[in-house]
């Protein structure tokens, strides 16, 4: 899915909603060390910035060089374009090394990985006891009696020409496959 939303990369910094601050304060509650976090899919830093509120030290990371150049500086706040050939060995290493890493978020992305790749990084990244893996995401927006079922109808009639893996953002995530288990805030689709 690498590059799917570099055309519109303004305006995807412009239009994509943000998340509520006590997200980041309850799932910064978890978490016994704040040394370092990972941003998965941080397209422009929204989520990255608000992470970098609560830890030392946030790398955020995306296949989209055009989404990164919008990413918003913070000091803490460290971004890496990952080229799709990059090995995992090499991306441990830059993001800083085996059991090192507190927290890693992926706000509205984790539909487009590789699964099975994506969380043996996150195996072999996160800390030991104590470091915690959160996903999340938004499907439906509700604006109006009027405007909510025309959206649904919408969605309903594209959903089969998106990517298949689409379904589960519009699924609230209830079919991710998702081995890890839960730190209390909810799992499947139970935000």
């Amino acid at each position: 899915m690498a590059g799917l939303f570099d055309k519109q990369a303004e305006i995807y910094l412009d239009a994509r909603p943000t998340y509520p601050s006590k997200l980041y304060s309850m799932v910064a509650a978890l978490t016994p060390h704040r040394s370092l976090a990972w941003d998965v899919g941080t397209c422009n830093g929204q989520a990255a910035i608000a992470v970098a509120e609560h830890y030392d030290q946030v790398v955020g990371t995306d296949v989209s060089e055009a989404q990164l150049k919008l990413a918003m500086p913070h000091p803490r706040v460290r971004y890496l374009h990952t080229l799709l050939s990059i090995t995992y060995d090499e991306l441990v290493a830059l993001i800083g090394g085996e059991n090192s890493v507190d927290l890693v978020t992926v706000a509205q992305a984790v539909h487009w990985f590789d699964f099975p790749k994506l969380y043996s990084l996150v195996t072999r990244l996160i800390r030991k006891p104590g470091g915690i893996i959160v996903v999340w995401g938004y499907s439906d927006i509700v604006v109006s009696p009027i405007f909510d079922p025309v959206m649904k109808h919408f969605h309903e009639t594209t959903l089969p020409y998106w990517n298949p893996k689409i379904q589960y953002i519009f699924d609230a995530y209830k079919t991710l496959p998702f081995p890890f288990e839960s730190v209390g805030l909810g799992c499947e689709g139970k935000p």
